[in-house]
């Protein structure tokens, strides 16, 4: 049985790659099963709102965090939901 964790991924991005490149930090919550799945969820949440290729986004770390250390308030929002079974 496999629980939903959060993970904290920090990494630089490359905005405005075609004219004014700019590398940016990011720091990102994401709910997810494992680390590889949390990675991916990134990648398709940042090419989406960026419009960003997987080769303009670079993870420097990717840790799994308690709950409770969580800041994202959408991240403690899903987890608080209530009439959910996580089995």
């Amino acid at each position: 049985m496999s629980y939903v964790k959060v993970f904290r991924i920090k990494g630089k991005m490359l905005l405005s790659h075609d004219k004014f490149p700019e590398w940016k930090d990011f720091t990102v919550e994401i709910r997810a099963l494992n680390s590889k799945d949390a990675v991916e969820k990134l990648y398709s949440d940042l090419g989406s709102r960026h419009k960003l290729k997987r080769r303009h986004i670079k993870i420097e770390e990717t840790r799994e965090i308690p709950l409770e250390e969580a800041g994202s308030t959408y991240v403690l929002n899903i987890a608080n939901l209530e009439g959910w079974d996580e089995s």
